[in-house]
């Protein structure tokens, strides 16, 4: 089937990641129909009148709209997730993250033309790596413990998804590392975020000693790696959509050099910070604003998660950016776009 010829259906769409999905996908010269609630932000998406792109309202939690949704679609990109390291009602990550996930795979069983699934997953389905382990795609979540809600959500969807595919669904998981770029500034761009409240002088200094190590992830070779897994992942397997493995502390060196501004001149400790996030979560129950910093987010800053994304290198063709050079592609989208001066 050529790619004008098959429609994909994007979960998610009006999300930071979902967003980038449609347009990308459209250029690419597939057909898109993008999921989307009523209450979406639509702004990030193409025009409802560009060629071959289509709304579909609904949510994930309503099967019989994804049943709607479906209708001639060839492919599910299943992007939507609530991501959040913190919320007030802890079962909401379970109704999005593993009820989504349940809801579209049942729709794909009542279909009869959907010939694929790629389930965006993350990192923390796979778990922490600390020791100086790099795990790969064979890693498999201790559930010892879980820093947040949102972690233990996706470690329960992930576990439904290999068990679909051992049923025979034709579903390719794909995990992103901490994604960062351009776009939304929701929780899924903390990394931009963070940037904001570091050239705003409102986080003064570097978070920790630097002891974190993540794996980051570029929005645009992410969204490159979900289409190269829709056109070449294998069905069943896994891959790491990951990148360089780094901690906040160079992300924030980085910076300084790529705007020729200073370093930070001293470490918060954790524990300041860690305070500062009970008390932020106290705030967002008054206010109803969602809190940046949280003690979650405490206890994700304290393990590690570094991974290899080398399979989805050999196997999809994935080739993310370094850091370094995404850095050099945010920083100035952050100043032109007014968020930050330097």
């Amino acid at each position: 089937m050529e790619r004008n010829e098959k429609k994909v259906l994007v979960t998610g769409a009006s999300g930071y990641l979902g967003s980038k999905l449609c347009h990308t996908l459209l250029n690419n010269g597939y057909s898109v129909r993008a999921f989307v609630r009523h209450t979406s932000n639509l702004s990030s998406l193409p025009s409802p009148s560009s060629p071959n792109f289509q709304l579909s309202f609904g949510d994930v939690n309503d099967i019989s709209t994804l049943h709607s949704a479906l209708s001639g679609c060839h492919v599910i990109i299943h992007s939507a997730a609530l991501v959040e390291p913190w919320l007030p009602h802890s079962s909401s990550f379970f109704n999005v993250n593993v009820g989504g996930l349940k809801n579209v795979i049942q729709a794909y069983r009542d279909s009869n033309t959907v010939q694929k699934i790629i389930y965006t997953s993350s990192f923390f389905a796979l778990g922490p790596t600390d020791g100086g382990v790099i795990a790969d795609d064979n890693q498999v979540h201790h559930k010892n413990f879980f820093c947040t809600e949102y972690e233990k959500s996706k470690v329960e969807a992930d576990a439904i998804a290999v068990q679909a595919a051992s049923d025979g669904v034709p579903i390719v998981l794909v995990y992103p590392g901490v994604i960062y770029g351009p776009g939304k500034l929701t929780a899924g761009n903390v990394v931009a975020k963070l940037l904001i409240e570091r050239f705003n002088w409102r986080l003064p200094g570097y978070i920790g000693h630097g002891n974190d190590r993540f794996s980051f992830s570029y929005v645009d070779d992410v969204v490159e790696g979900h289409i190269a897994a829709m056109e070449k992942g294998r069905l069943g397997e896994r891959y790491l959509l990951t990148g360089d493995n780094a901690s906040f502390k160079y992300v924030f060196d980085a910076a300084a050099v790529l705007t020729n501004t200073s370093k930070p001149h001293w470490s918060i400790p954790m524990w300041v910070i860690e305070a500062y996030g009970w008390i932020s979560v106290l705030f967002a129950r008054i206010t109803g604003k969602l809190p940046l910093l949280s003690p979650p987010t405490v206890a994700v800053l304290r393990h590690q998660w570094a991974y290899s994304c080398g399979k989805a290198k050999n196997e999809l063709g994935y080739n993310p950016r370094s850091l370094k050079d995404g850095l050099e592609e945010v920083l100035p989208w952050l100043k032109n776009s007014g968020y930050i001066k330097y």
